[in-house]
């Protein structure tokens, strides 16, 4: 069996649960207070097959927090979507998007043909284990310069890499983020069934679209993996819905 062949959500009642985590770093921004609900951007559109709506208390979280920065930078790590592009934009950020996870995806079908063309040769510089494959996708991806990004969307995407990738892709986004920079990451309570991703609706809801797997999850965290794997963060808060997902903000 390949290593491939290893790798194998409505809206939400949020319960809120907030606490600090280690602090590593300093000269973090302080919050304004909490602004009134910002306007959405265009109409609301009727879900189409496969989409579903979900209130987001973690969008309205990160919304607060990045109220009165200004023209301030963000990072996308999940599919492109023009409505978050414009939602996001139109408040004054200028946007990156990287789809990590199609790339990852990409890259280990590459890796899987490597192995079958090498069969029965072996290349001791050619480093196969999980840490190794995960340093070799991060030399062609996430490369930004250091405290470039005021927030990273990074939605669900750790529940589907390999724990090494998880792990190094967290080291790689702390490094991006400047003091004070804020993650919105969400984290499934189960392995899902199927696969979705996510797009920007309004200032407190997020769409849910259902597409074809990339990869299936490979883990479910618990709470003390979670704050482990972001224990350098000074402050984690997440909010609990009843689709059994995790919205969770780190702030640096």
């Amino acid at each position: 069996m390949g290593f491939l062949n290893k790798f194998g959500i409505g809206p939400s009642g949020a319960r809120e649960s907030s606490r600090p985590l280690p602090s590593h770093s300093s000269g973090a921004r302080q919050n304004s207070p909490a602004p009134a609900a910002l306007a959405a951007v265009g109409p609301h559109k009727a879900p189409e097959k496969g989409e579903s709506t979900r209130v987001s208390n973690g969008l309205k979280e990160l919304l607060w927090n990045l109220d009165g920065l200004g023209h301030g930078t963000l990072l996308d790590l999940g599919s492109v979507w023009q409505t978050t592009l414009s939602f996001f934009i139109e408040r004054g950020f200028r946007v990156t998007s990287e789809d990590v996870l199609r790339a990852w995806k990409e890259f280990l079908d590459k890796e899987e043909i490597a192995l079958r063309e090498a069969a029965g040769k072996h290349d001791p510089s050619v480093d196969m284990t999980p840490v190794g494959r995960a340093a070799r996708f991060l030399q062609a991806n996430l490369q930004y310069p250091a405290a470039s990004f005021d927030a990273v969307l990074l939605w669900d995407l750790l529940d589907y890499f390999e724990p090494a990738m998880a792990t190094r892709t967290v080291t790689s986004i702390t490094e991006l983020l400047r003091p004070g920079g804020v993650v919105f990451a969400m984290f499934h309570s189960k392995k899902p069934e199927g696969f979705q991703r996510y797009r920007v609706l309004d200032s407190s809801n997020l769409q849910v679209v259902s597409t074809r797997v990339l990869c299936p999850a490979q883990r479910v965290y618990q709470n003390r993996e979670i704050q482990d794997l972001f224990g350098r963060y000074r402050t984690m808060k997440s909010f609990v819905g009843r689709d059994q997902l995790r919205e969770t903000l780190f702030i640096k």
